[in-house]
């Protein structure tokens, strides 16, 4: 956990675990809509996790999440920059990851001509709606593992 957990006032933590009540109850709902669909035809359980599986499989890789909430966090950044901020990854496993990420269409390889020749990484639209999904679930675990606390 990092150190210190960030504090927030009593008001603004409510706002945020009343956010993540809401996604709970949206996920909840849309939950229910598929279940309520996916016992019909060929959609069954097994075709509906494979599906889940499918749809989450870039999240598993090793550094995905790691550049994704960098760039979702810090914003657009150059290939040292993210080194940088990316403590551990070698050059060669952050260009294999990014062009991966580029190829799954989350992120945004932009080249300016310069001189001199300068590439930043970017969220794709598809890049950012994801870090906005995923952003209550960040809050709860942040809340449940004390890095997002009361400040009183």
């Amino acid at each position: 956990m990092p150190e210190p957990p960030l504090a927030l006032p009593d008001p603004v933590l409510t706002d945020v675990e009343n956010h993540i009540q809401n996604t709970i109850s949206s996920g909840t709902h849309i939950r229910s809509v598929l279940a309520g669909h996916s016992n019909k035809g060929p959609w069954n359980t097994t075709w509906e996790v494979d599906a889940a599986v499918e749809a989450l499989h870039v999240f598993g890789s090793r550094w995905t999440i790691e550049i994704l909430s960098t760039l979702y966090i810090a914003g657009p950044r150059r290939f040292n920059q993210l080194k940088t901020l990316l403590a551990g990854i070698s050059s060669r496993t952050l260009s294999d990851k990014l062009r991966f990420l580029v190829e799954e269409e989350l992120v945004i390889r932009q080249v300016d001509d310069g001189p001199p020749v300068r590439v930043d990484y970017i969220l794709s639209e598809h890049g950012i709606t994801c870090g906005r999904l995923l952003s209550p679930l960040v809050a709860h675990l942040k809340i449940r593992n004390g890095s997002l606390k009361s400040s009183k």
